[in-house]
């Protein structure tokens, strides 16, 4: 007997959870975001992370006195905006539901696309807000002699600060590893048994490598591909200290089926409500680097 996968309400349930949760799985596993920012999924919209005025020490003589500082405060808060959205129309829905196969390489499709969109908004918001920056020596990652000197320069942006004793991370796109995997190979390096779990590719020098697609680092103003957000990221790259940053996707991934009024088959729609934010107090610890 073929397998088939019913189209009663008590099937719809089932098909429905098993597409939320291949798709959380398929989430936590491809976003780069996830692996190198804080990630929130409380179920908040809105996350408020007040920070003071920055402490400053004198030395002088001793002579029993001292100055007074004023106290404050400064409100930083990431707010959740932005929604990534697909929906799609099955005609022949039943049909379609019979093919296993076919049904789990839709929900495979799905999961790539949703993920791919809400990388790349929250790559591109934090690397917009990153408070460091340095230009790569002429050729960029794609030049092999580059290659350290850039490393070394990304480790030198962040060292100092407490926070950078944590694992820092590098987000390259896929053309850039030209020259990068050409200067590992020539020096003998191992790469990591993990490779490409979340794009990871290796580490090197305390810094863990990822990897996305060309183009992902974009220019935007209100696009499709940036919501309500402008960015100026083409030709730039991302790098600096773990979990620095939050990414936010309050109840996780959304799945919905339903059926269409003077319509047959049914509607498939996904979504998720997400947000980034490279909090005030350590942006410092985040850093844009532009291709030369």
């Amino acid at each position: 007997m073929f397998n088939t996968i019913g189209t009663s309400t008590l099937s719809e349930t089932w098909r429905i959870k098993y597409m939320k949760d291949t798709l959380e799985v398929a989430l936590r596993k491809s976003m780069v975001s996830r692996a190198i920012f804080n990630v929130d999924e409380s179920g908040s919209y809105y996350i408020a992370n007040p920070y003071r005025n920055q402490p400053v020490a004198t030395v002088a003589t001793m002579a029993g006195t001292y100055a007074v500082t004023a106290f404050t405060t400064t409100d930083d808060t990431l707010t959740v905006t932005e929604q990534v959205t697909y929906g799609e129309h099955i005609y022949e829905f039943e049909e379609s539901l019979t093919r296993v196969g076919l049904w789990a390489s839709s929900v495979d499709e799905l999961s790539y696309a949703v993920a791919v969109r809400a990388d790349a908004d929250v790559l591109n918001e934090v690397l917009a807000n990153a408070g460091g920056s340095f230009n790569t020596p002429v050729g960029g990652f794609t030049t092999a002699a580059n290659w350290t000197k850039i490393l070394a320069t990304l480790i030198s942006k962040v060292a100092g600060y407490s926070s950078a004793f944590s694992q820092l991370f590098l987000v390259v796109e896929n053309s850039d590893l030209v020259g990068i995997l050409e200067s590992q190979m020539a020096s003998g390096f191992t790469f990591a048994d993990s490779a490409l779990r979340n794009g990871l590719v290796s580490t090197q020098g305390n810094v863990e490598i990822y990897v996305v697609r060309d183009s992902t680092f974009v220019d935007a103003t209100t696009t499709t591909a940036s919501g309500t957000k402008t960015w100026t990221n083409s030709g730039k790259r991302l790098g600096g200290v773990k979990n620095v940053a939050t990414y936010a996707c309050p109840g996780g991934v959304h799945v919905d089926e339903k059926k269409v009024t003077l319509k047959t088959g049914r509607e498939l729609s996904v979504w998720m409500n997400i947000g980034a934010k490279a909090w005030a107090t350590k942006v410092n610890l985040l850093v844009a680097i532009t291709i030369v």
